[in-house]
């Protein structure tokens, strides 16, 4: 059952995880990045039962994630695209990958992301595209935004650790 709570639909992170939140959604993405188009293809790399990769599939397709475009016509079978809004949820992706190495790698990476170019490891940090200052928990606050509803704005203002007058989380 998807929450249905007003603060949680006008959050962007409550859509964002509505939209892809979904474990097998995640990994459908994650290897639809790795190159992975088809259904085959999602199926023996993840291990998934073929019911939920269709689900999925179907989730992902009708959230605009991917495109499909059929690529036989007896059977008919279709690839899966990856949309610009797909390819704009690979940070996340990138930022799962490196917290995992950071964290739950005890006996080391698996797994490095590397630069296309010269395979010089990268080490990603989200940063401002203004300044390209990194992002923090200690320098960063959430502030209700043009189109925040009355009830946003009191969740926001309630909340200690985003609170600009507040010290830093952590702190």
């Amino acid at each position: 059952m998807q929450p249905k709570s007003p603060s949680i639909q006008e959050c962007p992170v409550g859509r964002a995880v509505e939209t892809v939140g979904e474990w097998w959604s995640i990994l459908i993405l994650r290897d639809a990045f790795q190159g992975a188009k088809r259904f085959d293809e999602f199926s023996q790399n993840l291990g998934i039962a073929p019911n939920i990769l269709s689900r999925r599939l179907a989730h992902l397709t009708e959230t605009g994630m991917f495109s499909r475009r059929r690529y036989s016509d007896r059977p008919p079978r279709y690839e899966y695209i990856l949309t610009p809004k797909a390819r704009d949820f690979f940070p996340v992706i990138v930022a799962l990958l490196a917290w995992g190495n950071k964290h739950l790698a005890p006996k080391g990476e698996a797994i490095v992301l590397a630069s296309r170019g010269d395979n010089r490891p990268l080490d990603p940090v989200v940063v401002d595209a203004a300044n390209m200052h990194p992002i923090t928990l200690a320098n960063a606050v959430v502030i209700p935004g043009p189109r925040a509803s009355r009830g946003m704005r009191q969740r926001l203002a309630s909340l200690k650790a985003m609170n600009p007058a507040v010290a830093p989380a952590g702190d």
